[in-house]
Formats: C-alpha cells, structure tokens, sequence
C-alpha cells in the first residue's frame, strides 16, 4: 500500500495497513511527519512518482481536492489505481475523477465516517464510490482500515453520504443540546438527561424506513398523525422554551418548515412531507 498525505487521518490509515503486515510506503510534503511509521517498518518515497510506483493502490488523504490535484500535477498517473480520502463534495469528486481518468489512472472516491483514533477497527465506516471492478480488487486489502461500504460507480456518492450523514449528527446533536438547556432550567444535568435523549433517538430512528417507503412512493398517509398536528406541539415546543429563556431559533425552523407546507395544503398528511420542503432551494 502508499499512502499520500501523513495527517492526523494518513497517519491513522498508514499504521493500520502496517498493523495488519502490508508493505507501506508514504510519502508527505513534511517527511518528518513520516519518522514514527518509517521506525514502524513503513518506506519513505522521496517523491511522489516514486510512491505511486510502490503499490498496486494509493490512498490520497490531504487537505482538499484542489491540493489533491495540485499534487499529481506534474506526475505521471498513467495506470495507477488511486483511492482519494480527501474530504470535499460530489462535485468536486466527480471533476477530480475526470481529472485523473483523462490522465490514463483509475479512481475511487471515498469518504471516512470515522475519527483517526477509530481506524483499524469496525466502527471505522469507509465509504467508496466509482467503478466497482476496482474496488472489488482491492477490498480484502482496504477491509483493514474498518467497515468498507461499496456504493455506486457515481464517483459523487461517497462524499453526498457523508455530507448526509453529517446532517443526521449535528440535527441529532443540536436537538440534545435543546433539549439539555430546557432541562437545566429545571436543575436537570446533561448526564442524567442523556439516557432519555438516547431512547427518545433510538425509538426516532426505527420510524425511518417506513417514513422512507412514503417519500419513494410520494404518498404521506397520517398513518400516526397529521402534519398539522406536528405544527401545534411545535408551537408548545416553543412558547415553553420563550418560558424559560431558552433559545427557541431551532424549533421555530421546525415549524416555519411545517407551516409552509400546511400553507401548500399539506396539512393533512404525515410528517415525511416535508420532504417536499427540504428538496427546495433556500429563498429570502
């Protein structure tokens, strides 16, 4: 394996692959940031052409896709299989991949949904995109990094979910901290609100794949109950946190949303509608 890019992350993947017995070979614009994997059995190229020859596979984990490019610019890529880590979005996944396929080289993208610390194990989530016939050739190899998830030949497709998958963890966490500044009004700690905060998200949670087959299907059936009646616990949701002199911006985006949709005539279906709204672009 090379592994391109000896960040906190680079560093993380370069030492599993070195963990599980994998040649290794690095490379970084800073070889001191290579010292502790060299003395781990990992080689240092002295260039990047060199690093690219190593192995049957690169991983590339910089700062951005501009730096990605940036990098190969002046190498010869042709016939190289490279995997790039880097955070950014669909867009610039897909551009980048044109980029290096017009220079001769196969591409996957990838996302980690994962901190360094996780890597190497299964909670570490790597998500890759773009022509299965690569992936597949080197999964067993990328297994070592954690739980690897193949999604599409999109080369977009890993960076969407992990932008999803961002919006899940800050809604989640930002409806907790809501909740946590009502409570400790009360005299309610975060410790002892967190296990109900976790149940109450767990039990949401399990809603999703039957509220998923309404939005495939366009029909929102108040199976549970009516959109307009989500609306008016809103509205207690925020005269309570008024009450106590809580921030209520959150749940006052809750209901503008809700009330838009009512106001399309939507009122009258279930909770998933709003799906129509999300799909919207923002207007003032």
């Amino acid at each position: 394996m090379t592994v391109i890019g000896l960040g906190l992350m680079g560093r993380s993947l370069a030492g599993a692959f070195l963990a599980a017995g994998h040649p290794t070979t690095v490379w970084n614009r800073t070889p001191a940031k290579a010292d502790r994997l060299v003395a781990e059995g990992a080689r240092l190229a002295s260039a990047i052409g060199d690093a690219l020859r190593a192995s049957a596979i690169t991983i590339v984990c910089v700062t951005d896709y501009p730096a990605v490019r940036d990098l190969f610019a002046a190498s010869d890529v042709d016939g190289t299989t490279l995997l790039n880590l880097t955070s950014g979005d669909s867009a610039q996944a897909r551009e980048t991949a044109h980029w290096f396929e017009q220079r001769g080289a196969r591409y996957l993208d990838g996302a980690i949904m994962a901190i360094p610390q996780a890597i190497g194990t299964p909670d570490a989530v790597i998500l890759h995109s773009g022509p299965q016939a690569e992936f597949d050739a080197h999964r067993k190899t990328l297994e070592v990094l954690g739980t690897v998830t193949y999604l599409g030949a999109d080369h977009g497709l890993a960076s969407l979910y992990d932008v999803a998958g961002l919006t899940m963890m800050w809604s989640v966490l930002n409806a907790w901290l809501q909740g946590t500044a009502m409570l400790r009004t009360a005299g309610v700690d975060a410790a002892t609100y967190a296990p109900f905060a976790q149940m109450m998200a767990t039990g949401v949670a399990t809603w999703l794949p039957g509220y998923a087959e309404q939005i495939d299907s366009g029909s929102y059936p108040a199976e549970v109950a009516a959109l307009e009646t989500d609306a008016r616990t809103m509205a207690h949701l925020i005269e309570e946190c008024e009450a106590l002199g809580v921030n209520a911006e959150l749940p006052k985006l809750f209901k503008a949303l809700a009330d838009r949709s009512i106001a399309a005539g939507h009122g009258g279906e279930q909770y998933p509608v709003l799906i129509e709204e999300f799909a919207k672009p923002h207007s003032d």
